[in-house]
């Protein structure tokens, strides 16, 4: 099984990336984890990464493909792979066309994890985190039950300064002006998925295995 998972921000994508990697014993490819692994290691493109990083510039679309070439060389990827993060744009996923058919390991499925826009924001700006547990935490769809368990035990419930409405309208616009012609891209390929993501954990993971049976 080797598919693209594409979502807005606070759609669920790494929850569902993450239960799907446990059920189907294959890896979960984040392009941010990938990208610190591969400096932290000195590959290749990891070091060509650093150099680009410590000149204070953004890595290249050449780059991230080389690093994703990498990591899905190790053995552990070999079944297939939950791409997370990566592509963003059109052209990274032109690229990323070019660089599977390469590797003779053509995507099966690209999901779309399609949420309502105001579950979107009531996920992002309800978001908290225990100080005592470091537990995450959101004021409206967490029970008041989780919610009393980390202020009565002296807790506090810690609100991020970037998850406010202003700054996540700002990465939702961004996500819908770059990211959104990414469906049209796998939708003429046939190979798109949409499930629908409002609802529990849970929920959301039963219709994902359906969209990918």
């Amino acid at each position: 099984m080797r598919i693209v998972l594409l979502g807005a921000p606070g759609s669920g994508k790494g929850t569902q990336a993450k239960k799907l990697m446990a059920d189907k014993n294959i890896p979960q490819i984040s392009t941010g984890d990938i990208l610190r692994e591969a400096v932290a290691g000195g590959t290749r493109f990891g070091q060509k990464a650093k150099a680009t990083i410590d000149a204070g510039n953004l890595v290249s679309d050449d780059i991230m493909l080389g690093i994703i070439s990498e990591r899905l060389a190790k053995p552990d990827a070999a079944d297939g792979f939950i791409l997370d993060g990566f592509p963003r744009t059109k052209q990274q996923a032109f690229d990323l066309e070019e660089l599977l058919d390469e590797l003779g390991t053509p995507l099966d499925a690209a999901v779309l994890m399609d949420v309502d826009f105001d579950v979107l924001m009531k996920r992002l700006t309800g978001r908290r985190t225990c100080s005592l547990t470091g537990k995450l935490l959101n004021v409206y769809f967490s029970s008041q039950r989780e919610l009393d368990a980390c202020t009565d035990a002296g807790g506090e419930l810690i609100h991020r300064e970037d998850d406010n409405e202003e700054t996540i309208a700002n990465r939702l616009d961004v996500y819908h002006s770059r990211t959104e012609p990414l469906i049209d891209f796998y939708r003429k390929r046939r190979c798109l998925r949409i499930v629908n993501a409002n609802g529990s954990v849970d929920e959301v993971y039963e219709r994902l295995l359906e969209a990918l049976a």
